[in-house]
């Protein structure tokens, strides 16, 4: 089932790389390249059905774009994915604390964030 997915990451090779992947899977894909960047987007459109993002980015990390997102009524319940090269469990606690829904570690695997999306939207 296609999905409508933000993704949040200051690379644009990662941007790319998701893109190829997201739409490889039937999916429609947005873009932001860091947290401010990805607040405007959401201001603008109609919630996407996910947010995919990264921890590190410049201007606004991923744990206060989350914190932000999730303290706007509207986004609430929209699933955030945060993928990262991070993996400590310290940093996966903040990101569930944030309001996170699911966690993947970069490199990704396309078939586990598949199986992650398909996991968090249903």
């Amino acid at each position: 089932m296609s999905k409508h997915i933000l993704t949040v990451d200051d690379s644009p090779s990662m941007r790319m790389l998701l893109r190829s992947t997201l739409v490889g899977q039937g999916h429609m894909v947005y873009e932001a390249e860091d947290g401010i960047d990805a607040l405007q987007w959401l201001a603008a459109n109609d919630a996407p059905d996910l947010m995919i993002t990264d921890i590190n980015m410049p201007r606004m990390d991923g744990f206060g774009l989350v914190e932000a997102v999730r303290a706007e009524r509207r986004h609430a319940d929209m699933p955030i994915l945060v993928l990262t090269t991070e993996s400590s469990d310290e940093k996966k606690a903040r990101a569930r604390s944030a309001g996170a829904t699911g966690w993947i570690v970069k490199p990704f695997d396309p078939d586990k964030l598949a199986s992650a999306i398909r996991r968090v939207t249903l």
